[in-house]
């Protein structure tokens, strides 16, 4: 397996999680209300191999990711710095070498004070826990 085809696996994997979007208490957030809730803070997201995978959004919009002290980190760049933003109602990143350098957003729905449903743009979907 291809470095590529191993980090287009692992992501796929990891923020590939199906879970149900739309409980009742769920609230679709957008602009302003998306900064505020990840800002600063570290987003835990769940992953089907019974790890969290946390990224750390910082206020001087930087986003860093650290997979270090997982199995797969041996697949892919363990740890990277890339940019975030809010734009057009959604969450969007853009990373260095991960998802190919490419920019991807999020549809964001706040399922709790500290829980988050995302759907990404291309249909993947998965929950998180936010710290801080």
């Amino acid at each position: 397996m291809t470095l590529i085809r191993a980090l287009l696996f692992y992501f796929s994997m990891v923020l590939g999680l199906s879970v149900t979007i739309g409980s009742l208490d769920a609230e679709q957030l957008t602009g302003k209300r998306i900064a505020k809730l990840v800002s600063g803070k570290t987003v835990y997201l769940t992953t089907p191999y019974g790890f969290e995978f946390p990224l750390v959004y910082r206020p001087d919009g930087t986003v860093t990711g650290d997979g270090t002290g997982t199995l797969l980190a041996r697949f892919f760049a363990p740890s990277e710095t890339g940019r975030w933003w809010v734009g057009n109602g959604k969450l969007c990143q853009k990373w260095p070498s991960w998802y190919r350098g490419k920019t991807i957003c999020f549809e964001i729905e706040q399922t709790g004070p500290r829980s988050l449903d995302w759907v990404r743009d291309d249909g993947y979907a998965g929950s998180a826990r936010i710290k801080g």
